[in-house]
């Protein structure tokens, strides 16, 4: 997988300036990840969930009776349940709080998906994920579906949420390779209107414009000519925003802010066939940057 690191930076502003003079649509598709590049049946979700109502009851010492509550409404008004902790004064470790939410999930539902690498891989653009879990847990699930190798970078709560703040948004990307974020929770409790969410919390995630924000600076990307798919619908609307196009994951029905619906990741060509009309425009651009690049690891 690529880093993005200084190099990695470096690469971002270099396929910036090549691909304005190539005209293609689309010059970069950013995709969340859990319940986007696997289905919400694998069960990741809920035993996630389970995992931070645990915590906050082990370790935050909230009553038993209030955690699933607090835990939805937390969620809901933030962005992410962590978000909300930290925004009422709860003290704690973030790695600790990720380790425990992440550390016992049922990896082994995640099997390897070669349909979604070969339409990945055949993909002209460039490929970002942008999500709101830790870096750990990220780099688990693309290993586990096959995918390390498909996306230039991690955008994710270490990249947005850097130990020491940095001067700017940039900056970022020279301490923290790989980038990713907090929780998520099932999609009933989804609401569209981003607009909900406060901003009060230490924490930056999806779907506060800010974030979004952020990681179309942080991969210099034109939102004008990026691609945003997701399966939370105000995610989407905050993306619409910012200026994205978008793309609700599994959904057949367009919620508000998308511009296209997805039952499943695995229907982009036939639902987006436009990503692959850039392949002629768009192949002097990925030899350019293979000149420029790469650190791995």
């Amino acid at each position: 997988m690529f880093l993005m690191g200084s190099l990695g930076l470096h690469l971002f502003m270099k396929m910036d300036a090549v691909e304005r003079t190539t005209g293609a649509k689309y010059e970069c598709l950013l995709f969340d990840m859990d319940d986007t590049l696997y289905p919400l049946s694998t069960g990741v979700n809920l035993a996630c969930r389970k995992n931070i109502e645990e915590f906050m009851l082990q370790y935050l010492n909230i009553k038993e009776s209030e955690v699933p509550r607090m835990c939805l409404e937390l969620y809901r008004e933030y962005g992410t349940t962590m978000a909300g902790l930290k925004a009422l004064g709860y003290e704690f470790d973030n790695d600790e709080f990720h380790a425990y939410a992440h550390g016992r999930l049922p990896y082994e539902t995640l099997t390897p998906d070669p349909v979604l690498r070969n339409l990945l891989l055949s993909m002209p653009q460039r490929k970002i994920i942008f999500t709101n879990a830790d870096k750990a847990h990220a780099r688990q699930v693309l290993k586990r579906l096959g995918l390390e190798d498909c996306f230039e970078g991690i955008i994710c709560f270490e990249t947005l949420n850097p130990p020491l703040e940095p001067a700017d948004y940039m900056d970022a990307l020279d301490d923290n390779q790989v980038l990713a974020g907090g929780d998520k929770e099932p999609n009933t409790a989804d609401r569209t209107d981003a607009s909900s969410v406060s901003s009060k919390s230490p924490i930056l995630c999806k779907p506060s414009l800010e974030s979004f924000e952020a990681a179309i600076q942080i991969a210099n990307v034109d939102p004008k000519k990026t691609i945003f798919f997701d399966d939370s619908a105000r995610n989407i609307a905050s993306g619409k925003a910012a200026g994205l196009h978008t793309v609700i994951v599994g959904s057949s029905v367009l919620v508000p802010g998308a511009d296209y619906a997805l039952r499943s990741i695995h229907n982009i060509k036939e639902a987006i066939p436009e990503i692959w009309n850039d392949e002629e425009q768009m192949k002097q651009v990925i030899q350019y940057a293979a000149v420029e690049t790469v650190v791995i690891a």
